[in-house]
C-alpha cells in the first residue's frame, strides 16, 4: 500500500514539474511567433538621387552634402568637368521610424526643398507576413534666381514646384533590393507651352550587395511621353555605396545635374552616349538627437 502511495506521489509531482515548465516556456513566449521585419534593403534613405525604401530611424539627424562636378565630355580643358559644380546641403530627421523630415538647398537655381515621408507598410515575415515595404513622400521646392524678365508681372506662385510620390518594393535576398517610385511631378509655370504643368514618371531603382561594406545601385526615371520640351531626357543613374564607421560614402554618376525631383524628372539635359554625364558623390552621416 506504502509502495502505491509512493507512486502516485512521484507521478503527482511529476505532472506538476512538467507544467510549471510549460507555463514558464509560455511566459517566456517561445510557443508565440515573433515578427521579423526586413532591414537595410537600402543604405541609406536615399538610392542616389531617388527616394529610398528606408526611413531615418526616430530621434536621428542625417547629414547629407550632395557633390556634383560638370559634363565629362568638358575634356581636359574643364579637367572632365572637375571645374564645375552642384551641391546639395539637406538633414533628414526622423520624427518616428515610420515618418521622416527634411530640408535642403542647391546651388542648382538656388533652389530650397522640403519633403514628408511615411512608411505605411513594412515586409515582414512571422507572425505578420508582409510582402513589401511601401512610403509615401509629399515634397515642395521654390528656386530663387532673379525674375528672367523682371519688367513684367512676376508671381512668387511661379517659382514654386511639388512632388508626390510612392515608393513601394522589396528586400528579395539579402543582397537585392528592387522598388518603384510612380511619381507626380506639378510645376506651376512651364518655359514653353509645349512642356505640362502636372508631369507623371515612373523610377526603378535597385541595389545589388558585393560585400559586407560595398553595394552597387542604379536608378532610371522614364517619363511619360509629350510632358517635356525637345532635348530633356530621362535620368539614368548609377553608384556605389561604401560603408565606413559612421559614415556613407556613395560615387556615382548620373546624366542629371539637378539633385532634387524637381530638376531630375523634369530637366535632365545631359545625354550618356556622348558624355553628357556628371561624376558625383553623396556623403551621408547621422547624429542621434534624442533616444
Amino acid at each position: 500500500m506504502k509502495k502505491r502511495i509512493s507512486t502516485v506521489i512521484f507521478a503527482l509531482f511529476n505532472l506538476l514539474a512538467v507544467s510549471a515548465q510549460e507555463d514558464l516556456l509560455s511566459l517566456l513566449g517561445e510557443d508565440e511567433p515573433t515578427t521579423e521585419y526586413a532591414t537595410a534593403a537600402f543604405k541609406t534613405n536615399r538610392v542616389i538621387n531617388f527616394h529610398s525604401l528606408e526611413s531615418t530611424a526616430g530621434g536621428v539627424l542625417d547629414i547629407k552634402i550632395s557633390h556634383r562636378f560638370g559634363f565629362l565630355k568638358g575634356g581636359f580643358a574643364e579637367l572632365f568637368g572637375l571645374d564645375a559644380a552642384t551641391i546639395r546641403i539637406g538633414g533628414d530627421y526622423g520624427i518616428s521610424d515610420r515618418i521622416t523630415v527634411g530640408v535642403g538647398r542647391s546651388s542648382y537655381e538656388k533652389t530650397y526643398d522640403g519633403f514628408l515621408k511615411y512608411k505605411f507598410l513594412r515586409q515582414s515575415s512571422g507572425a505578420k507576413k508582409m510582402p513589401i515595404t511601401a512610403a509615401v513622400v509629399a515634397g515642395a521646392a521654390i528656386q530663387t534666381l532673379p525674375w528672367a524678365n523682371p519688367d513684367r508681372v512676376n508671381y512668387f506662385s511661379s517659382r514654386l514646384y511639388y512632388t508626390y510620390q510612392l515608393v513601394v518594393g522589396r528586400k528579395f535576398s539579402e543582397g537585392f533590393s528592387l522598388q518603384l517610385s510612380p511619381t507626380l511631378l506639378h510645376r506651376n509655370l512651364v518655359r514653353t507651352k509645349t512642356e505640362k504643368n502636372d508631369v507623371l514618371a515612373l523610377g526603378c531603382a535597385i541595389r545589388q550587395k558585393l560585400n559586407k561594406r560595398i553595394a552597387i545601385n542604379a536608378e532610371y526615371m522614364y517619363v511619360l511621353p509629350d510632358q517635356l520640351a525637345d532635348g530633356y531626357r530621362n535620368s539614368l543613374s548609377i553608384g556605389f555605396d561604401i560603408e565606413t564607421g559612421g559614415h556613407v560614402f556613395q560615387l556615382h554618376f548620373t546624366n542629371s545635374t539637378s539633385i532634387i525631383e524637381k530638376g531630375f524628372i523634369g530637366e535632365t539635359i545631359g545625354d550618356w552616349t556622348n558624355g553628357g554625364v556628371h561624376f558625383g558623390f553623396n556623403v551621408s552621416r547621422v547624429f542621434t538627437v534624442k533616444k
